[in-house]
């Protein structure tokens, strides 16, 4: 997805809106990195019935803020609304994989959709 991006930024009429998606989606797949990373930490305690650390939302939420502040300071280079959409599409492609992953492993006893 990454290199279509790259290819729009260096061949589209609109290469501020590739560059801002661009931007967002590193930011966001940073986000995805951090937050498994938290959970297997967060699956180790429970295991372990130790005390369950914090999921880091504060980390993800300051990743966020950063990449929007790089679109705010560089509106030459980046989108702002480009951005933001970025940051979202990694949890909207995790949401579809998990929407096909339970289609294709349907129970058998459940009725079909």
């Amino acid at each position: 997805m990454l290199a279509l991006l790259v290819l729009g930024w260096g061949f589209a009429p609109w290469p501020k809106v590739f560059a801002g998606l661009i931007l967002g989606i590193l930011f966001g797949l940073y986000n995805f990195w951090i937050l498994v990373r938290r959970m297997e930490k967060f699956d180790r305690t429970l295991t372990a019935g130790t005390r369950a650390p914090s999921l880091g939302s504060g980390i993800r939420f300051a990743s966020g803020v950063a990449a929007a502040a790089i679109a705010i300071s560089l509106p030459e280079t980046f989108d702002l609304i480009a951005t933001v959409i970025g940051l979202m599409i990694p949890y909207g492609l995790m949401l579809a994989e998990r929407i096909i992953y339970h289609l294709k492993h349907q129970d058998p006893g459940e009725k079909e959709r």
